[in-house]
């Protein structure tokens, strides 16, 4: 099996996000948000992230548009112009539409890490990815931390 994480990092801090990726054994971030550059959290812009997974944990890093919602729909949702449901639905559209099982290799997978700022899994776009990777592979193991 493989064992594919997620994590949000909104409502941790620094120490226990970066403790639990590397107690759990993540080997990879791949960060599946639309915008790298966020100021929600100190840690977790792009290039500073990418510094503080290598040096803490001995984690790369990777930031995979491919898996980020659009600006429309990720706007839409958080305007509260469209339903939860609805973003599901318009966020795997997207996924199929971008043949993300055809471009994503599940070896690749292995102890990775699908990243997001939302601190849980319920109403985020990382556990659609991670769980359309899962409907297609059938051999992924989804761990949210």
């Amino acid at each position: 099996m493989i064992k594919l994480f997620t994590i949000g990092f909104t409502r941790k801090s620094a120490s226990s996000f970066f403790e639990g990726l590397r107690k759990a054994g993540v080997t990879k971030i791949i960060d599946t948000r639309l915008n790298n550059t966020s100021q929600l959290s100190g840690f977790a812009k792009q290039n500073d992230l990418k510094y503080f997974l290598s040096e803490i944990g001995g984690i790369d890093y990777s930031h995979e548009l491919s898996l980020a919602p659009t600006q429309e729909i990720l706007d839409a949702y958080k305007k509260k112009q469209i339903s939860w449901e609805d973003y599901s639905k318009k966020y795997l559209t997207i996924l199929r539409q971008r043949h993300i099982e055809s471009t994503i290799k599940p070896d690749s997978l292995q102890n990775s890490c699908f990243l997001c700022s939302e601190d849980k899994p319920h109403f985020c776009h990382r556990r659609l990815a991670a769980e359309y990777l899962q409907s297609h592979f059938h051999n992924i193991e989804i761990i949210h931390l």
